[in-house]
């Protein structure tokens, strides 16, 4: 049974008029921050990349991508607005799998507090600023425990 590494994604451009959400990028110190999560997760023997297919999430993994040689996938369950149904699901997907899965404010602590609600302990307090990282281990069919990454950078 293999880890599951939940990432928000790292510092992004401002939210402004005209712009469209999705497409808003990491700022620059938002690359640096993806760039020592690559570091900081290169050794975990991480199998599976999958992300929201919001620029920004995609963008905190490509470092990671690269180093390993794993493409980036992306799934609108992780997207903001989608709640925890959808990242329970894919998570149940990748049972057999070491995987990142990056996604947004409103989505993370949603599937925290489902994760709460179905006997996962949590070893630190439930938070989630950008680029940091959640590590779940698995026990048997579901989760059993979390630990918290802060952000890099």
């Amino acid at each position: 049974m293999g880890k599951l590494y939940i990432v928000r994604h790292a510092h992004a451009g401002s939210r402004g008029a005209g712009r469209a959400d999705h497409v808003r990028h990491l700022s620059d110190r938002g690359d640096r921050q993806a760039k020592a999560l690559r570091d900081d997760l290169v050794g975990a023997g991480i199998t599976r990349l999958v992300s929201s297919p919001f620029t920004r999430c995609v963008e905190t993994l490509v470092p990671l991508g690269l180093t390993l040689g794993i493409t980036v996938e992306t799934d609108r369950r992780l997207a903001e607005a989608q709640g925890s149904a959808g990242a329970l699901a894919l998570a149940d997907e990748l049972q057999h799998e070491t995987a990142v899965l990056c996604s947004h404010g409103d989505v993370i602590p949603d599937l925290l507090e489902a994760l709460v609600h179905q006997g996962v302990r949590f070893d630190d307090d439930l938070r989630w600023p950008k680029a940091s990282t959640w590590v779940l281990s698995r026990n048997g069919n579901g989760f059993s425990k979390g630990r918290y990454l802060p952000p890099p950078a």
